[in-house]
């Protein structure tokens, strides 16, 4: 069974399995901060719990954790690795918090599969003069793929070498 939990912060809501709702919902200590009710969205667009606390000598401190790596530690343990030590989602959808969905990743792929920063709008593309060149990241170095009369083929270049050398791995444009 899916289950969809509102966000407090946002009109947005998280995706969760029956197991990891079922988890999140009767473990004593979650239960006691109302853990559930109280997921917010990170600027970063993951669901986290931050509760700030007082302390005994007056002072505070703030508790945040996230869910996708909370529920990563409990369910997905075996998957980590000292490499692979990243939590993300498959699918790109940081609220998508389903078991079948989240893997942990290596620092590399999880830079890959990051959100392009790029003006022209995809990864790898960036506009010089009146046409768009291609680059991937080969071990740390830039490398050139070609120039392109427009955004889109520079972007399905960098898709076809970006499959070629990491495979599911890599990163794939969404090409408008």
């Amino acid at each position: 069974m899916l289950y969809k939990v509102k966000l407090k912060n946002a009109d947005d809501e998280v995706l969760l399995d029956d197991q990891v709702y079922e988890y999140l919902t009767s473990d004593p200590y979650l239960v006691k901060v109302d853990f559930i009710n109280n997921l917010r969205k990170h600027s970063s667009g993951c669901a986290v719990f931050q509760k700030t606390w007082k302390k005994a000598d007056g002072s505070y401190k703030t508790e945040t954790i996230y869910l996708h790596k909370l529920i990563a530690e409990k369910f997905l343990t075996k998957t980590k690795s000292k490499e692979k030590n990243l939590v993300g989602a498959k699918n790109s959808n940081k609220l998508d918090c389903r078991l079948e969905n989240l893997i942990y990743r290596s620092r590399s792929v999880a830079s890959r599969k990051r959100k392009t920063s790029s003006k022209a709008g995809y990864t790898g593309v960036y506009k010089e003069n009146n046409r768009y060149r291609a680059v991937i990241s080969i071990n740390r170095k830039s490398v050139h793929i070609g120039m392109f009369a427009t955004a889109e083929e520079a972007a399905q270049a960098y898709n076809k070498k970006s499959k070629e050398l990491y495979g599911d791995d890599g990163k794939q444009n969404v090409i408008k």
